[in-house]
């Protein structure tokens, strides 16, 4: 459940109030705020959380002093819970885990998230440099456990996700930020990677290098894999860490070895490793762009209403069109080998 607290100007009391009653909600309460705002209290269901929210966001634009905030419940003791007849919560057991495989955070909360991971803070630079780091010492020393050590840390998922979730909406604002802070994650990677490539050589015949300047069709279902669990993970709110480890295996490594292959000059495996970065990019915003499309996340206002119908299948033929365009080169390339 979660708390819904509504700041409403008195001149808009009444026909505000009555509506939001007619929504379904476990609790309800009014009290007066001031002499000039009233503030409701509503305690609902997350699932039912979204639909109040669109009514509060279309009131926003039009009403002054107008002030909606989102509220996680974390426990709710009433007689009516506590009273609950064990038939009733065996009975309704199954239904409330059938709903919970399609249950998605709202809307709202999603585009705080997705704001969130579009920011490029001193935090997430100083993250993207150690795991470019660790990362690369790894891959040098051949040594998988380190190079999965870099992967947890590295913060890499957020703006991927966020560029494939402002495309469904048809946000560009966003999607310029997303793109920006992932492109900037990726360009201080190949920074700190060239500078090891030039300075030394060691590493750039081992397993862990190799590997990562070699891309093959089979490539492309691990994109599409990571991108589904990283935008499933943000639908539900869950911990991207995990999901996100799996990200940063088709982002962190092959950035690294493309880095490593510029600065020692070997320009054939710089070019493998730039196809197996961009397929996994690609795959990765087309799997989470098809999940959040599927999970029937929509903007309200009837402009973006009308952007996010022309963006989603747009989003989805461009990133379609590429992947098929790498899928052909990777072809050629095999049969020239």
């Amino acid at each position: 459940m979660q708390l819904i607290e509504v700041y409403i100007p008195d001149k808009h009391f009444e026909s505000i109030n009555d509506k939001l009653q007619q929504y379904d909600h476990r609790s309800y309460w009014i009290s007066s705020e001031s002499e000039e705002r009233m503030l409701v209290r509503m305690l609902a269901d997350t699932s039912d959380v979204e639909e109040i929210l669109n009514y509060l966001e279309e009131v926003s634009n039009v009403v002054e002093g107008f002030e909606t905030m989102l509220i996680p419940v974390q426990t709710y003791l009433s007689k009516e819970t506590i009273n609950e007849s064990v038939e009733e919560e065996e009975q309704g057991q199954e239904q409330e885990e059938e709903k919970a495989k399609l249950l998605r955070a709202s809307r709202h909360e999603l585009m705080n998230a997705a704001e969130k991971n579009s920011r490029i803070s001193w935090n997430y630079s100083l993250l993207i440099v150690l795991s470019a780091i660790v990362a690369t010492v790894g891959i040098i020393k051949n040594s998988e456990a380190v190079v999965i050590g870099a992967m947890v840390i590295a913060p890499m998922i957020g703006p991927v996700i966020s560029i494939a979730f402002s495309a469904i909406l048809g946000d560009y604002k966003l999607l310029g930020k997303s793109a920006l802070s992932s492109l900037y994650s990726v360009l201080i990677v190949l920074a700190i990677s060239i500078l090891f490539g030039y300075v030394t050589d060691a590493g750039m015949e081992n397993s862990q290098y190799l590997d990562r300047t070699k891309v093959t069709l089979i490539d492309i279902p691990l994109g599409v894999a990571s991108g589904a669990a990283g935008a499933l993970a943000f639908l539900n709110r869950l911990s991207g860490n995990l999901v996100g480890v799996m990200v940063a295996v088709a982002l962190l490594p092959p950035s690294v070895a493309l880095g490593m292959s510029i600065g020692d000059g070997a320009f054939v495996s710089a070019y493998g490793a730039f196809l197996l970065v961009t397929v996994n990019i690609m795959s990765i915003i087309l799997a989470a762009v098809m999940i959040f499309s599927i999970s029937g996340i929509r903007p309200v206002r009837w402009q973006e209403v009308q952007r996010a119908n022309v963006s989603r299948p747009l989003s989805i033929i461009f990133v379609s069109i590429i992947i098929l365009i790498l899928a052909i080169v990777i072809l050629e390339g095999q049969e020239i080998i």
